[in-house]
């Protein structure tokens, strides 16, 4: 048994099932092992960008990791912007890259760099293994380490010599740790803050924004009156009928310190105090008010779940019927030219149940969580490090990891630009993904951010900047070429119809909707 057999047994024993592949020479006798060895799902991503990016996806519906395989350091290096952002999410993913040969790198060959520098900043465990005999033991350390809550990023470097010579046998991860149990004081201090009289909030990030947290932070909020906020991005939320709901703090940093001036006390449950995603000139980075005082509940490490069924316990709230629960409303179908008020309203009204919803949709989809809230229960995932081009990739995992469930990516044209080659994925691998294009043939967002930083009105060359025209993409053919049938819509009527056929069928498709 050679290291990478010894490897691919020892993550197959550990329980990782899925490995998304951009291989290189380096390589080859892992592939060698995926192939002859059972128990290990293989998919193909034509950029690193998907590989990445599938893999958080992955994570965040499956919550266990997958294994992906990159091709030394620069390989590693295309991987990073959808690490950054899965990171950021806490999913953990097991990252397998591999380098030349340990007498190799001496001579400095094309492709020689530092591996391990490349992929630090992105990881929360790098190691290189130093020979075959080692490979097991490391490979079994890197998923106990993806796997210790809430999820981390482990970074094994694999030799080809390590790959290729003789190896001990497999080992099997041991459990990971978990989570850590809130001390009694921060209960006690979050109770006392929610039974003071001032304005509060609880404020939820990470698991806090899943069942059975939700309803326990909606029992605690019928008993004290307080609201129940969400940060801006979230790994994965639960929404629709039958839901707590939460008030999203916007994006938009006037919007958000409007949101935010009123509460005098935020309980942090999973979730930082609320920051301005970039600074602005004249603006303050902090959203909340200087006078608001916070204190932890828990942090996105510890045991969410049970710190507010503690801290509903303290304040007699464990059976009382939950605040803010969505009810079932249909929205009517709207007809007419395309608007984001009018999308959000299709959206809503044709969203099926356990839904999965990947949002990069940007400027175009802040408008759609009152529309979505009151549909069936589905989930909502959307980027939290920011890193652009993790919807389509992140679609591709979630699909993966849940093949029973619709996922609809909603993307901007210029996002999804990043990481096209996500359909090509998707259609080789017959993944059941609606992809909804939102084409307005520019990069809206830098617009709209070009005006808040006060750089002024933008000149013909700025302009052409922040536009994606001379030429416009066709998704529709963009889509075609990658295997997945495409339509266009230019108004609300025709986008209901495509997205009612792309919802009643199987596979992949792409509908692209045409912004004036």
């Amino acid at each position: 048994m050679n290291g990478a057999e010894s490897l691919v047994r020892t993550l197959v024993d550990s329980g990782v099932e899925l490995c998304i592949t951009n291989p290189g020479t380096s390589e080859m006798h892992f592939v060698a092992a995926l192939d002859k060895l059972q128990g290990m799902r293989c998919v193909l991503g034509l950029f690193e960008g998907v590989v990445t990016g599938a893999a958080d996806g992955y994570y965040r519906m499956a919550g266990r990791p997958a294994a992906t395989l990159l091709h030394l350091g620069p390989g590693l290096a295309n991987g990073l912007a959808n690490l950054h952002n899965a990171k950021k999410a806490r999913s953990g993913i097991v990252n397998i890259v591999g380098d030349h040969a340990t007498y190799h790198l001496a001579h400095d060959a094309p492709l020689s760099s530092d591996v391990a520098g490349v992929a630090r900043p992105m990881s929360d465990w790098v190691h290189c293994t130093p020979n075959a005999q080692a490979v097991a033991a490391a490979g079994a350390l890197a998923v106990q380490v993806a796997c210790t809550p809430p999820g981390r990023i482990a970074t094994l470097i694999l030799p080809a010599d390590a790959a290729w010579s003789e190896a001990a046998a497999p080992a099997r991860a041991a459990a990971a740790p978990v989570r850590e149990t809130v001390t009694l004081s921060a209960v006690e201090g979050a109770a006392a803050a929610l039974r003071s009289g001032a304005r509060c909030a609880l404020l939820l990030g990470g698991i806090g924004v899943r069942e059975p947290a939700l309803t326990l932070a909606g029992r605690i909020a019928a008993r004290t009156g307080c609201a129940v906020l969400s940060e801006f991005n979230s790994a994965r939320i639960e929404r629709g009928a039958g839901r707590v709901v939460t008030q999203r703090i916007p994006y938009v940093v006037d919007a958000a310190l409007a949101m935010l001036r009123e509460f005098e006390h935020i309980v942090l449950v999973g979730a930082k105090p609320p920051v301005g995603f970039f600074a602005y000139p004249g603006k303050p980075s902090l959203l909340a008010p200087a006078q608001c005082a916070f204190s932890t509940l828990a942090s996105v490490e510890q045991d969410i779940v049970g710190a507010l069924q503690a801290l509903a316990d303290a304040l007699q709230a464990a059976t009382v019927p939950p605040a803010h629960v969505a009810a079932r409303v249909a929205p009517v179908r709207p007809e007419g030219p395309l608007t984001l008020d009018g999308i959000a309203a299709v959206i809503g009204a044709l969203l099926p149940e356990q839904a999965i919803v990947v949002d990069e949709s940007i400027s175009s989809g802040r408008g759609l969580a009152g529309p979505t809230q009151h549909a069936p229960p589905h989930d909502w995932l959307t980027s939290m490090g920011g890193s652009i081009g993790y919807g389509l990739p992140v679609a591709v995992g979630a699909a993966l990891a849940c093949p029973q469930r619709k996922v609809i990516a909603l993307e901007g044209d210029g996002s999804a630009m990043y990481t096209l080659q996500a359909l090509w994925t998707m259609a080789r691998e017959s993944l059941d993904v609606v992809v909804v294009v939102f084409a307005n043939r520019a990069y809206q967002i830098l617009r709209g951010e070009f005006a808040n930083v006060g750089a002024g009105a933008p000149g013909q060359r700025a302009t052409d900047m922040l536009t994606l025209d001379r030429p416009a993409l066709d998704w529709c053919a963009l889509a075609r070429a990658h295997g997945l049938p495409a339509a266009q819509a230019t108004d609300l009527g025709g986008f209901a119809r495509e997205l009612g056929r792309a919802l009643a069928g199987d596979g992949p498709c792409l509908i692209e909707l045409l912004m004036a």
